[in-house]
């Protein structure tokens, strides 16, 4: 990082926080005008230094580093991320148009995996585990 112009910060861990990989204590040693960019804002940031900035005031600066923390990125092309969207979701919502939700679950198990609350139980570990609720393998709707 100490040589970096820009250090993009992508992480996911589905439904948890984003962990904070980058220390404030490390931007000291990056060079002036050097760029952090947080894809993860939109699950807390993974840097230390991050919060949420929008398009119309995006950046804000940290020891001579510049923070570009926009929520939702996608929302600056908005046309296209719809599309993109929509081409990526519309196998899925056809599945459950033509199966009901319980059988396109039971079917796919990429719709499965996506489940995160069923009848107020939650399905999805992650979820669980970051609001410290209880946590359920599979919904009482989904079993044979």
């Amino acid at each position: 990082m100490k040589t970096s112009d820009v250090v993009i910060g992508a992480v996911l861990i589905p439904g948890a926080s984003a962990p904070k990989l980058v220390k404030k204590d490390w931007l000291k040693d990056m060079l002036p005008g050097a760029v952090l960019v947080d894809i993860a804002i939109d699950q807390g940031g993974c840097f230390e230094t991050s919060k949420a900035t929008t398009h119309e005031n995006p950046v804000y600066i940290i020891d001579d580093v510049i923070h570009y923390c926009v929520a939702n990125m996608p929302g600056a092309v908005p046309l296209t991320s719809t599309l993109a969207l929509n081409n990526a979701t519309l196998p899925y919502i056809l599945q459950i148009a033509n199966k009901g939700w319980e059988q396109a679950l039971r079917d796919n198990s990429h719709l499965y995996n996506g489940l995160n609350v069923c009848f107020g139980e939650i399905t999805h570990k992650g979820v669980a585990s970051s609001l410290n609720f209880d946590y359920i393998e599979t919904p009482s709707a989904l079993r044979a």
